[in-house]
């Protein structure tokens, strides 16, 4: 019952905004525990915290059109979606070992056993929400929090929205800042800045999927190979394509497909500012574009670990720009688009 709650509420908010020229609207619900954020009047993502997820993310994800390209799974399962990894939701950002705790793979799915091994992530507050013309801002602080509850870190995270008619823009600043006992971010394959896609985006295989929906967004086994509608691509900064890319440094990798009938480019971009820069692309065909900056050693035995180490009291700042954009974007597009990112605009 608290989508229609929420979807009347955002009506007299939207109309009004408009009035008073105010495109990009970040409308805060906590009491639902979201934040949804609109341009032009049409739904773009929210900000949300579900205890079930342990982590805040963003969730779902559209093109300008109002296509989603985020899995609908776990929180609302479509049909023929894979139903692996119940931890990718959305957008997320986090690490897979931090003094020895895993924060990208829990979730409410963890087996008993396990739930010693995890950190969450607690939405602690809001600290800044505010509309505008042309970009709309969302500033939280969240905890890093150890199974008996101890704060290994103090996040704060700050959200620039952008829209234009063909585009969709998030930049994304997060401090993480240690408190009172050094931190170690250990060199690791799960890492940073996640997003898991629609179907269609994910990239065409002759290895079926164990786990998938059916009709009804039901688990069920015995998956067909079809890859009707399935058209995701990879391709980096580097020049590579597909497979290829995984374990690769880039500045910027896009995700080029068709989502219901709809041509889209996705595309993450580093910053040179960023620990690890260059960062190293997490980025699978079955639908998990993540980029990791913090998996040195893990993605090329060559290169030394690179263990991130936060003294008490210290911080370190990631800053990354997701596009959503209309159509097929070309590397040229891209790369002026970093361009653009790293010198600051």
């Amino acid at each position: 019952m608290r989508v229609p709650s929420v979807v009347f509420a955002l009506v007299p908010v939207v109309a009004l905004a408009a009035a008073d020229g105010q495109r990009v609207t970040v409308t805060p619900n906590e009491a639902a525990g979201r934040v949804d954020v609109t341009i032009d009047g049409k739904p773009f993502t929210s900000y949300i915290w579900p205890t079930t997820l342990k982590k805040p993310v963003l969730y779902p994800l559209r093109t300008a059109k109002g296509t989603i390209v985020t899995r609908g799974y776990p929180l609302d399962p479509r049909k023929g979606e894979r139903i692996d990894h119940p931890h990718h939701v959305g957008m997320w950002f986090n690490h897979g070992d931090v003094n020895g705790l895993d924060f990208w793979n829990n979730s409410d799915a963890i087996k008993k056993e396990d739930e010693p091994k995890m950190g969450t992530i607690v939405h602690k507050k809001i600290v800044d929400a505010k509309s505008g013309a042309d970009s709309g801002e969302l500033t939280v602080e969240t905890e890093w929090m150890t199974p008996d509850r101890k704060v290994l870190l103090r996040e704060q995270t700050r959200f620039i929205f952008r829209g234009t008619p063909d585009s969709r823009t998030i930049d994304r600043i997060t401090t993480l800042t240690a408190l009172d006992q050094r931190v170690v971010f250990k060199d690791n394959k799960e890492s940073t800045l996640g997003i898991r896609v629609a179907r269609g985006l994910e990239q065409p295989t002759e290895k079926p999927p164990t786990d998938y929906s059916d009709a009804n967004g039901r688990p069920t086994k015995e998956p067909p190979i079809d890859n009707t509608g399935v058209t995701g691509q990879y391709i980096s900064s580097e020049g590579l394509k597909g497979d290829a890319v995984w374990g690769t440094r880039g500045r910027w990798t896009l995700l080029g497909g068709t989502v219901d009938g709809e041509p889209v480019t996705l595309a993450i971009l580093d910053n040179p500012s960023n620990p690890g820069f260059p960062t190293y692309w997490h980025a699978r065909g079955y639908g998990l574009f993540a980029a990791n900056p913090l998996g040195q050693h893990v993605f090329d035995a060559k290169q030394p670990a690179l263990n991130l180490t936060l003294e008490p009291g210290a911080s370190v700042t990631f800053r990354y720009r997701f596009l959503i954009l209309d159509g097929t974007a070309t590397p040229d597009r891209l790369e002026r688009e970093f361009n653009a990112f790293a010198d600051g605009r």
